[in-house]
């Protein structure tokens, strides 16, 4: 539980931390008759189990606070580009949304319903690209955003 400038406001957070391979980076902008500000999201398809047999569990998130939307926006040329971008994340407000298929595929018909894993991507610790380390974040830089 944190409080957040010496207010009465008491909050409960849940974040989630993984690895995974970062894709669809994309800036979402309302809808003609809709009101809201544009904002960055992103896929992530984080790795699961044991490193020679790890499965997926793909995260659909909306992108918070500047930093880590200037550091999603600058791998967004490298995953145009089919290039493996590996990220390590922390996301939180975990929630799933389900939707109904409107075409046939290889796992299902049309009219199936399917489940998008979503959160809100904060904070990212390191980046790399076909393997090369682009970023890391300052240890202590972490600590004081774990607060």
């Amino acid at each position: 539980m944190s409080t957040q400038n010496n207010q009465q406001a008491k909050y409960f957070n849940l974040h989630t931390s993984g690895i995974g391979y970062l894709s669809d980076i994309r800036e979402i902008k309302p809808t003609k008759g809709k009101k809201g500000d544009s904002y960055w999201a992103c896929r992530i398809a984080a790795l699961v189990g044991p490193a020679d047999s790890a499965e997926y569990r793909v995260f659909d998130m909306n992108i918070s606070g500047e930093e880590t939307v200037q550091l999603i926006k600058r791998c967004q040329e490298a995953v145009e580009a089919k290039k493996k971008v590996l990220v390590s994340f922390v996301m939180g407000d975990l929630r799933y949304d389900t939707f109904t298929y409107s075409k046939d595929s290889e796992y299902h018909k049309k009219g199936d319903t399917g489940i998008s894993l979503k959160g809100r991507l904060f904070r990212i610790n390191f980046i790399k690209v076909d393997g090369e380390l682009k970023y890391q974040l300052e240890k202590r830089q972490s600590a004081e955003q774990d607060n």
